[in-house]
């Protein structure tokens, strides 16, 4: 793994980002495992999601909330946005759980016990100073860099915001016949209420069904 310096003091490990560099068989292989699940899965995935997907695009994200923001203001209704940041979302997630949505959401058993394996005694040296560190087990989070973590992530994000938000109408008036709870961008979420009270309940929500799966809302920055 080679660390990638962030700002802040550097002297602590949370001011740096790991990169896991893997090998090329490996990369191809799991290009093969991604086509054979994406298609599939892409179509059970929350339409108000947008990261790491076919034609979708991060500045339609960022123009919906401003758009919903100036109607609100000309039609003088009532906003909440509630901007969720998670905390080392990718190294947090709960692997036994994510076998399980891989599961819920119809992928193959074969192709399941194909990752997990895949995971199984994983261990890892990181770069420092020019050489290499011991060799250490990583028990949790998703590879960075891999290119099965982004897809693999996506599934946990729609089972949390499914999951949360299917219970009670807590959005904002979409549609005619539709309600709009929030918009995402991979881990990035912005919750929508009309009323402060259905924001606090849709975000404890999404904070007990996130701490199922290992995260955990970043204080700060949310």
């Amino acid at each position: 793994m080679i660390k990638i310096p962030k700002k802040g003091d550097l002297s602590d490990c949370d001011n740096h980002s790991g990169i896991t560099l893997l090998s090329i068989p490996g990369k191809v292989f799991n290009r093969v495992l991604l086509n054979r699940m994406k298609d599939c899965v892409d179509a059970q995935l929350r339409d108000q999601q947008a990261g790491f997907r076919k034609n979708r695009s991060r500045t339609d994200q960022i123009a919906t909330p401003r758009i919903i923001v100036e109607q609100s203001i000309e039609w003088n209704s009532s906003l909440y946005i509630n901007f969720i940041d998670y905390e080392k979302a990718f190294d947090s997630v709960d692997r036994t759980t994510l076998w399980k949505l891989l599961r819920h959401y119809g992928v193959p058993q074969k192709t399941v016990y194909i990752i997990r394996n895949s995971y199984d005694g994983l261990n890892c040296k990181i770069v420092h100073g020019g050489q290499l560190t011991k060799s250490f087990e990583v028990k949790i989070s998703v590879r960075q860099s891999c290119l099965l973590s982004p897809f693999l992530f996506l599934l946990v994000i729609d089972w949390i915001m499914k999951t949360s938000t299917s219970e009670g109408k807590r959005g904002i008036q979409w549609t005619s016949r539709m309600q709009l709870d929030g918009l995402d961008f991979a881990d990035d979420l912005s919750l929508l209420s009309q009323t402060q009270q259905q924001m606090q309940e849709k975000t404890t929500n999404v904070a007990e069904a996130s701490a199922e799966v290992g995260l955990n809302i970043h204080k700060v920055k949310s």
